[in-house]
């Protein structure tokens, strides 16, 4: 299992194939992102590896992970992620990461913080038909009706499906083909939609349900 990668979002645009065929894509862009720390099963319980996206002001950055940072003799990161990994394929402290690290082709999963929305109504939170037009129905149309049972049991159970709080929530998307790569310029292109508006920061992993392609690099594909 190797390690994944901490992108940001910047949009959408559109590849065209040699047959003219436009293919969709997600715009993610990787900057310096460098490995932090690691974490070792003899000392944590489990092997992981800790991600930095960017750079951050000193000033902008809390006190402990400023000595987080200076211990690894690495400058001030924007975003920090961890990110599981077999023991065998934990990446050096200071190693920078390539968008290289995935291939055309390969299938991965990604996971990001959706879109938050506010508070919303039955009918755009989960796709009530709401009450009817007519018949008697007079200023609650787009309401979500009754909630709850007789007298027995006289309460309406958890988990029931009604207006509140929609998105802002952390979501995967699993198997998206990788479309480009660009290791120059940072660039990574995911045909399909990935949660979040542009400025999110994603983070992408090889798929769990789909074999990683031979050419991938192993442990890791870095930069220069």
């Amino acid at each position: 299992m190797r390690t994944g990668l901490l992108a940001r979002k910047l949009g959408m645009t559109r590849l065209f194939r040699p047959d003219g065929a436009h293919v969709p894509v997600t715009v993610l862009h990787l900057d310096q992102v460098q490995v932090v720390s690691v974490r070792t099963r003899e000392r944590d319980g489990y092997d992981a590896a800790q991600l930095g996206w960017g750079s951050a002001k000193p000033q902008r950055v809390s006190k402990p992970n400023r000595g987080h940072f200076a211990k690894a003799k690495i400058e001030p990161k924007a975003r920090l992620a961890e990110f599981r990994v077999a023991a065998e394929a934990l990446p050096a402290i200071g190693a920078v990461l390539s968008a290289a690290h995935f291939v055309v082709g390969q299938r991965v999963d990604v996971t990001a913080l959706s879109k938050g929305k506010g508070f919303a109504g039955a009918m755009k939170r989960w796709n009530f038909s709401g009450l009817e037009a007519s018949h008697g129905v007079s200023i609650s149309h787009r309401s979500h009706g009754s909630t709850g049972n007789r007298q027995d049991p006289g309460r309406t159970f958890k988990n029931k499906k009604m207006a509140g709080h929609l998105g802002a929530e952390q979501v995967s998307v699993l198997n998206l083909e990788v479309a480009a790569v660009d290791a120059e310029k940072g660039l990574l292109m995911l045909r399909g939609a990935v949660p979040g508006g542009r400025g999110e920061f994603v983070r992408v992993r090889d798929a769990v349900k789909r074999p990683r392609p031979a050419e991938a690099p192993y442990p890791a594909g870095l930069a220069g």
